[in-house]
């Protein structure tokens, strides 16, 4: 077998991407081998993508205090503050880097904002009905992997 079909084409791959994913589990190794969880241990999130070459994908802390009213427009600067640091996502279209096994995120908006007009490589392998995406970022390695939704 040679070596792009020990690594499917961008049509196969495509295939297997599209859909709904729910996180598993999100961590970083930081600069001196450590593994930080940014959510915290039982992160939750969403990783959706398209037919049409969209993807949007959503990270959460499974423990987000919720704000003291229901307008979100009176929530106090604290809540705010700790709500950002609770959530990340962002959106955008998306391609493939056969040769690099790489899907790229063309960010068009997020909660970051030095994301957006970015591309993001995320490094893919598929365990089972698993997505496990990798990334080099200036904060460390950090690995998300993704369970496919039926």
């Amino acid at each position: 077998m040679n070596d792009r079909a020990a690594r499917g084409s961008s049509a196969q791959i495509r295939a297997r991407l599209i859909g709904a994913w729910r996180a598993v589990s999100w961590q970083e190794n930081d600069a001196e081998g450590n593994f930080v969880f940014p959510m915290g241990e039982e992160a939750k999130g969403q990783l959706i993508y398209s037919a049409e070459g969209r993807m949007s994908a959503h990270l959460v802390s499974a423990n987000m205090a919720r704000f003291a009213k229901a307008d979100w427009r009176a929530a106090t600067a604290e809540e705010r503050a700790r709500a950002w640091l609770e959530y990340f996502g962002y959106y955008g279209g998306f391609s493939i880097d056969e040769e690099k096994k790489a899907v790229i995120h063309h960010v068009e908006g997020g909660s970051f904002p030095n994301m957006v007009g970015t591309e993001q490589v995320r490094y893919f392998r598929f365990e089972g009905e698993r997505l496990v995406l990798n990334a080099e970022t200036p904060w460390g390695k950090v690995q998300v992997v993704w369970e496919k939704l039926s």
